[in-house]
């Protein structure tokens, strides 16, 4: 087979490459700080969300302008999460996850902090005890995935961590491997995993290279899936993203039904419960 038949994989073995990974992680980090610096007590869950997505759109848009066909910008929508509130308050556990991408090399970050902590009112109590946990599991993930180690390894790290402060990791949660246009990679670091997930992996899975065709019957699904395509090709994104959120809500519904989108699923603690996150990216 000749090399025009066949697209090579691009990989941190190019040096532009390791440059597009920089760039992205240096946008996300400035935005995750931006979002982070904005969130105090009166300030709404959503303003943050638009906050952060804004930023993306505008710095992306500043670097590779000579490479028109590039495409550049939000790999993972805003999301901030907080203790029930749509409205901040001093107190609120606060987790905030956000994502770039630069020609499809994907930055993704996530950060968990308390509104209205400073050093004269230091957080203490359940709350300090699970964000020094999530924090000290990140910290071991980075120095554990390096080539030659495996995935156990992490997994059981985090959970002798967790452990010591008395906490739990997050039911099936997973950490994945990432390529160019894929947030969600074949390889992954899991975290006790539910009975489900545990079934889930024995079953049999589609594989890339295969081929499938739906051809979508409403008008505003054709229509949400063909503005999808064009602006976020196979990034996650958010319907408040769409020129129309009204007819994106309509048509993303045909979409999901035959599996041509994935929801994300959104995950929540009981009540009284704790849960933070600290999410970075490793390049080996």
């Amino acid at each position: 087979m000749s090399g025009d038949d066949e697209t090579q994989e691009q990989t941190i073995a190019d040096d532009l490459v390791v440059t597009k990974y920089k760039m992205g992680a240096e946008i996300a980090n400035q935005a995750l700080k931006a979002v982070v610096e904005a969130a105090k007590a009166g300030v709404s869950v959503l303003s943050l969300c638009e906050k952060g997505d804004a930023f993306i759109a505008a710095e992306t848009g500043k670097i590779f302008k000579r490479e028109k066909e590039m495409k550049k910008g939000i790999a993972f929508p805003t999301c901030v999460s907080s203790d029930p509130e749509i409205i901040l308050k001093d107190g609120d556990l606060v987790k905030i996850d956000l994502g770039v991408h630069v020609d499809g090399f994907i930055s993704n970050v996530a950060h968990s902090f308390v509104v209205g902590v400073t050093k004269d009112n230091p957080l203490t109590g359940r709350k300090a005890d699970v964000i020094k946990a999530a924090h000290l599991c990140a910290e071991a993930a980075l120095r554990l995935v390096k080539p030659g180690n495996q995935n156990t390894q992490v997994t059981e790290a985090w959970n002798k961590i967790a452990k010591s402060f008395k906490c739990s990791p997050i039911e099936g949660m997973l950490s994945h491997q990432l390529k160019q246009h894929v947030i969600d990679g074949e390889k992954t670091i899991i975290q006790n995993p539910s009975d489900q997930q545990k079934k889930d992996h024995e079953k049999a899975e589609f594989e890339v290279h295969e081929v499938y065709v739906y051809g979508l019957k409403m008008k505003t699904s054709r229509t949400f899936f063909s503005e999808m395509e064009r602006r976020f090709d196979t990034m996650p994104f958010t319907l408040r993203a769409f020129e129309d959120e009204a007819k994106a809500r309509l048509g993303v519904v045909e979409c999901a039904k035959h599996e041509l989108v994935q929801p994300f699923t959104v995950l929540q603690e009981k009540e009284g419960e704790h849960q933070c996150v600290f999410r970075s990216e490793r390049v080996l």
